[in-house]
């Protein structure tokens, strides 16, 4: 079960030591891509949910990370820029969406839409500075009818550079599972006001 966002915010006395992570993550990710990067290996996470609702209902919520109302979870809190808006249509084939964060942003570029089963984009500009270690390709949204509700599954496709993989792979699929949970329970809590009726996330690494 996804848990509740407030589940996941920090308490104040955690908020310097998260800034100052924050502030020091870009020289650590170069210090970290110079002693152990290697050639670009192509990755795919993609995390499943089930909502009693249709796929009409959740496609009219569907959202971004940069738009998830609520503080993300602490590791991506520390690790990744804050998020603070987006800035473009994502219904439309072809439009550019910027997605703005504290420092950074990210240019997504919407590549297929049909409603109300398939939204998929690619990730076109990344300044996070995360790019020495992780680049993000691309995602989408894939909803399916399954018995009275809907199966969604988020998929994010990204380039990885840190070595050896069996280390690292099971670390970065467990933030962009972070990532994944923290999406779906915006959208739960949009589809579902006050009616958690979701069945538990599953997450698993794909073959790219």
């Amino acid at each position: 079960m996804i848990r509740d966002r407030n589940a996941n915010t920090p308490m104040a006395g955690q908020m310097p030591r998260i800034l100052g992570l924050r502030k020091d993550a870009g020289k650590s990710y170069r210090l970290i891509s110079w002693l152990i990067a290697g050639k670009a290996v192509s990755e795919v996470v993609a995390t499943r949910l089930h909502l009693d609702a249709s796929p009409e209902a959740v496609w009219n919520h569907i959202m971004f990370y940069e738009e998830v109302p609520g503080r993300p979870p602490l590791l991506l809190g520390a690790l990744l820029p804050q998020p603070v808006r987006t800035e473009g249509d994502k219904t439309r084939v072809g439009a550019m969406i910027r997605c703005v964060y504290k420092g950074g942003d990210l240019v997504k570029r919407v590549t297929s839409v049909q409603a109300p089963h398939l939204l998929q984009f690619d990730v076109i500009e990344q300044n996070l500075g995360i790019e020495h270690c992780i680049v993000t390709r691309g995602g989408s949204y894939q909803l399916n009818f399954s018995g009275d509700g809907t199966d969604v599954s988020l998929i994010t496709n990204y380039l990885a550079y840190l070595r050896p993989r069996f280390l690292w792979r099971p670390l970065e699929a467990f933030l962009v599972y972070q990532l994944h949970s923290h999406i779906l329970s915006g959208v739960c809590a949009a589809v579902l006001p006050g009616n958690h009726a979701v069945r538990t996330a599953v997450a698993e690494s794909l073959t790219p």
